[in-house]
């Protein structure tokens, strides 16, 4: 798995908007991490990538007509809850 620093998670959002990052970027980079391993996906970028700005994971039908899938429901809820959780 690739793992998802809080350095790289940090460059690519500063590489992909000019809006200042909001969230606590441990917090967010642990929780993709968390979300990654439990759905055996193999990077923790692809679901910042999901929650942050919508694109899709095809590998885990995340999308369906550029909707979320029940499945790309469950993975943004999963993500949160991670990031909300004590750790």
């Amino acid at each position: 798995m690739k793992k998802l620093t809080t350095e790289k998670l940090i460059s690519y959002m500063k590489d992909r908007s000019n809006q200042e990052l909001r969230h606590d970027p441990d917090k967010l980079c642990h929780a993709c991490n968390q979300a990654a391993i439990e759905f055996e996906h193999g990077s923790g970028l692809d679901m910042l990538k999901l929650l942050c700005f919508n694109e899709p994971i095809p590998g885990l039908h995340t999308h369906s007509y550029s909707f979320h899938t029940a499945s790309g429901r469950n993975i943004i809820n999963t993500i949160q809850e991670y990031y909300y959780e004590e750790y």
